[in-house]
């Protein structure tokens, strides 16, 4: 009888807006509102979206590089306003659920790495009822935002777990960059915020372009 493949990977680390939850576009077009109302230059789509899992007030003086330092309250003020009108608009990619499920069946620890709120994670857990379905998580406003690793060594450390043994999934070159800087294993999704072409130099050890590619590599890789 075959004995079952040791796992890869102990702890998995998602990034959630466009990694798990499908909200990049309703994202990208609240920060050009946002930029809009507090009378900034629209930023275009793909400087809007790229800016998608940083920290908020970074992403937003990012996508905004006209609008000055002292408009920056009402510019966070003014993206939370129009993202609060959509965010129940939002949902999962089909198959993160099963896919989330599966990997629990087999004991890894999962977990979100996220450059959104401590608030909004929460109010996103609650809404889709995932709470139970991870181990932990760290937000950029209560650690350090993306790329800077602190929030994936703060779950290395909560869980005792080495990097080499932490795989870190995300849509962005923010989030394979934070895994590079911790020293973890990556894996880039394409259906998010930013073209893969630019993953590669990051050093993913995978580039899914669905979940289902995804939930398949994990199953046999992770």
């Amino acid at each position: 009888m075959s004995q079952p493949r040791p796992r890869q990977f102990d702890l998995i680390a998602f990034d959630w807006d466009g990694t798990l939850f499908d909200s990049t576009a309703i994202i990208t077009r609240c920060i050009q509102r946002a930029v809009v109302d507090v009378g900034g230059q629209e930023p275009t789509r793909e400087a809007a979206s790229y800016v998608i899992g940083m920290a908020l007030m970074p992403a937003l003086a990012h996508a905004a590089p006209d609008v000055p330092k002292d408009k920056y309250p009402a510019l966070g003020e003014r993206y939370r306003h129009h993202y609060l009108q959509h965010q129940n608009d939002i949902s999962l990619f089909e198959g993160v659920l099963g896919m989330l499920d599966e990997l629990k069946a087999r004991h890894h620890w999962l977990t979100v790495a996220t450059g959104k709120s401590r608030h909004g994670l929460n109010e996103a857990l609650q809404a889709v009822e995932l709470r139970h379905r991870f181990d932990g998580s760290r937000t950029a406003d209560e650690t350090a935002g993306k790329p800077n690793p602190l929030m994936l060594n703060e779950l290395m450390r909560e869980f005792g777990v080495e990097p080499e043994r932490t795989l870190m999934i995300g849509d962005t070159t923010h989030d394979l960059q934070m895994a590079l800087n911790a020293g973890c294993a990556s894996v880039g999704v394409s259906y998010g915020a930013h073209e893969p072409a630019a993953f590669h130099a990051l050093q993913p050890r995978h580039v899914a372009h669905s979940v289902r590619e995804l939930h398949d590599w994990l199953l046999q890789h992770a």
